[in-house]
């Protein structure tokens, strides 16, 4: 859609891009040193299910982060997430008679992609700024629905969910029978106050089995790594055992120098911390220059007169690249919304913003 939208424009100069959530600063050493020495076991096939060290360097990370301790049959090692976000709708819908599934909107399109493949039926979640983008809906519509997608902290919006809102969901999921997965890729991108996860809640509000709750998280965003391709799916164990026999037919097995270098990063915090002192600055910037800023994920959700004109006008004038929010949603939802990715080191996010606050001011 984007590229439609700017065809035939050709700006002069240097582009900067704030459409993808990409790092633009380098994935730690300690990790890209691990291919240098264990290139030879790219001649072994790996385990559907992961190493036992992968699986525990996850484990300890969740451990550290959420204090919850899972049990190996609490998680499984994906390669990263969008394909499990991709194939455990699927997997998980298949024997549906009326396929039914439920996600927050505007949205990730793989959510959008894997509901069209498995057939279902959709429910839009909206998120709107009359409700600080959280997610609200009349409950007549989650009746028959057999999978919820939520995504906090919230590509694109930036919002969280509170103790309380993540309770009413899980209760929610136990009053009307689906199960409840949250996409908590964006977790380890705060400002201050670190995200909660959908398991850290229910463990402490005693189901301690997870029952119908999953969560997926990643290493791309932690430790400036999208290239590994590590990620997790963790929650209810009676789920997660038919999944992983899933897994094993669709070949998504990590290799293993990935699980190796994958392992060093869910194991180290303090790379962690230093990426997210780089975002703080930049929300910092974005608060200086454009009085708009988010406590989580890398994004800002910036309300204009016209998010397509907006976009067009930016790029074809300042050589700034940003993503219509229209074209993240359906019924209409991130209309007259740009999402800026400020995944750039500060002092190239300060020219950025500059250019679009000049924009704005016309």
């Amino acid at each position: 859609k984007l590229r439609e939208l700017l065809k035939g424009i050709e700006p002069e100069g240097e582009i900067i891009d704030l459409t993808i959530g990409e790092p633009q600063f380098p994935t730690p050493t300690f990790i890209q040193d691990v291919f240098k020495e264990s290139s030879e076991l790219l001649r072994k096939y790996p385990k559907s299910g992961g190493e036992e060290f992968l699986r525990n360097s996850m484990i300890g990370f969740f451990q550290r982060r959420f204090g919850v301790k899972l049990e190996n049959e609490n998680i499984i090692p994906t390669f990263g997430t969008r394909e499990v976000l991709f194939n455990f709708p699927q997997f998980y819908l298949f024997d549906k008679p009326n396929p039914k599934i439920a996600f927050t909107n505007p949205f990730y399109q793989i959510y959008e992609g894997s509901a069209i493949a498995s057939r279902a039926e959709i429910v839009y979640i909206n998120l709107e700024k009359e409700n600080n983008f959280q997610p609200v809906i009349d409950e007549k519509y989650l009746d028959g629905v057999d999978l919820v997608i939520l995504n906090f902290p919230n590509n694109p919006t930036g919002a969280t969910l509170s103790f309380e809102e993540m309770k009413r969901w899980i209760e929610l999921s136990q009053k009307y029978g689906f199960t409840l997965l949250n996409d908590e890729c964006y977790s380890e991108i705060y400002t201050d106050t670190p995200p909660l996860s959908l398991l850290e809640v229910a463990h402490k509000i005693g189901i301690t089995n997870f029952q119908n709750l999953l969560v997926v998280n990643s290493i791309s965003k932690r430790s400036s790594a999208p290239g590994l391709r590590s990620g997790f799916i963790a929650g209810d164990s009676s789920i997660l055992k038919n999944y992983m026999r899933y897994r094993t037919y669709t070949g998504t097995a990590i290799p293993l120098p990935l699980q190796i270098a994958s392992s060093k990063g869910w194991s180290d915090d303090s790379h962690v911390e230093e990426n997210r002192k780089i975002y703080r600055r930049n929300m910092e910037i974005a608060q200086e220059i454009l009085g708009v800023s988010n406590s989580a994920t890398f994004y800002l959700w910036l309300e204009v007169e016209d998010d397509l004109k907006t976009a067009i006008e930016l790029y074809r004038d300042y050589n700034i690249k940003v993503i219509p929010g229209r074209f993240l949603g359906r019924q209409g939802a991130g209309k007259n919304f740009i999402r800026i990715a400020l995944v750039e080191r500060p002092e190239r996010v300060r020219q950025a913003l500059e250019k679009i606050r000049n924009y704005l001011k016309g």
